[in-house]
Order: C-alpha cells, then structure tokens, then sequence
C-alpha cells in the first residue's frame, strides 16, 4: 500500500516549494491542483501516484501573511490607494507587499526583529524599515505622519498592549486590521501542548475580550472573520477591522460563536 503525504509535505519533497511554510502559502493562495481539482487545504493528503501541479505565480507576496490582509482587504471592502500605512510586526513584510500591492503610498514596517524584511521591500522607496523598533515604545517622531490604516500581527503580546499606541498615531476615522491570536491572548490555562489553543470556548472568550479592550481604547468594531493560514503551530486566528472613533461600537452582526464555528469547519 502506497504511503500517503500531506499535500504541503509533498510540494516540499516534489520541489515545488522552498519550506512547508511556502507551501502552505501556495496551497492558501488557491493554486495548486490535484489530479486536476484543485486543493486548498495543507492538511489534505497525496498518493505517490497524484499529479500535483502549481498554477499560475507561485507567491504573491514576499510570505504567507500577504493572504492574511488580502482577504480582509476582500472581506470588508478596503481600500488603501495613497493611504500612509504601519505594518506593525512586519517580520518578512507579507502584509506591507500587500499594502503596496493595493495603492499604499507610504509603509512603516514596524519590527522588533532585525533583518527579516525582505529585500525587495528594503529597496522600495515607499517602505521606511523601523527594525530593532518595539512599538509599545514608537513615537510620533518615528512614525511621522498621522496613519490612514494600520495592520498588527504580533507574537508574544497581547493586543492591550498595542492598542493604546496605535491609536495615537492614527487619524480621527484611520482604520486597521488586527490579528487576534488566542495562544497570546488567553490565561495559561486555556493553552494546551505546544502552544495550541483548542478548545472553542476560548476562542469566543478571547474574541470577546478584544471586544472589551476595543471598548477601553475607543475603537468601533467594523468586522471579525477567521484568519485564511493558521499560525505556525496550527492556532487558529482571527481578523478584526476596526476604526478609531470617539466610542465604541459593534457595526457588525458577526458574533464570536459565529467566527469561531465557521473557522473549524473551514480549517479543520
């Protein structure tokens, strides 16, 4: 009987991509098939046998966390022609390819990491590389003119911590997708092994503790789905777009429980 591989593993071993990472990328972005069906799910399993087939570019952004801001950009209608822009934890810069990709005029990439920003965004004149830079410490002098949107997607830290700064550089009406995170927002206890949070109820009650703390920093909540590519240990995320007001409201009908059920069904 011939042994089955998950679909990412097989385009690592068939040369198709770099990294599982890569791979689940391509798988993500809706252009690898399968015996001519295509796939879109990394955890979806292959036969020797399988004609496996990568159609059309490769990578439409420079990493994964590109599809993540593509499909809230989808999702709610976003727009960011000419817009002054933060990616706030940009790492590799998937989500500032994104922005720029969609009429950004100017990108803070935002890192506390040093040399992860890929190249070609280092080059593009538009982008201003804040490397080395913690942002629950950035200033109005670093980020220098009043943000139009801003993404976060942060690791080790909750979003409490981010809110609060951002807000104060973001125009009156500025806007932003947040990547809520349960490992990094949920209590010791509601972590399992490896850092996976798994059970349903914490998700909702972590979703509705960003609720709290959009209330706290007089954010309007605008939008909640589920994050397209799990994170590195298989955590299911979440997006919210949110905008900057004077109070706080909830201008959708997307519940917690929603987002969450229709996020298991779709990428378990």
């Amino acid at each position: 009987m011939s042994e089955k591989l998950r679909l990412d593993v097989a385009l690592v071993n068939g040369g198709h991509a770099e990294s599982r990472e890569k791979a689940k990328a391509l798988i993500m972005a809706g252009i690898v098939y399968v015996n001519n069906q295509k796939c879109d799910k990394a955890g979806d399993t292959v036969k020797p046998e399988d004609i496996i087939e990568v159609r059309g570019d490769k990578l439409k952004y420079v990493s994964r966390g590109g599809l993540k801001l593509e499909k809230a950009m989808q999702c709610f209608g976003i727009t960011l022609n000419d817009c002054i822009c933060a990616d706030i934890g940009a790492s590799t810069g998937g989500f500032t390819d994104c922005m720029l990709q969609n009429g950004a005029k100017k990108v803070y990439a935002i890192d506390v990491g040093y040399g992860q920003l890929a190249w070609k965004l280092r080059c593009d004149e538009r982008v201003v590389n804040l490397e080395r830079t913690n942002f629950r410490y950035v200033t109005n002098e670093q980020v220098d003119l009043p943000l139009d949107f801003a993404s976060v997607d942060v690791s080790f830290i909750s979003l409490s911590l981010i809110l609060p700064v951002m807000r104060t550089l973001m125009k009156d009406g500025a806007r932003a997708v947040c990547l809520i995170k349960p490992q990094f927002e949920a209590g010791k206890e509601g972590v399992g092994k490896k850092g996976v949070v798994r059970d349903k109820n914490v998700h909702i009650a972590v979703i509705e503790k960003i609720f709290r703390l959009l209330e706290e920093n007089l954010f309007t909540l605008l939008g909640l789905t589920f994050s397209p590519v799990k994170g590195p240990e298989g955590n299911i995320e979440y997006l919210c777009y949110i905008e900057k007001s004077n109070v706080f409201e909830l201008k959708t009908d997307v519940t917690a429980e929603q987002v969450v059920n229709e996020s298991y069904n779709e990428l378990n």
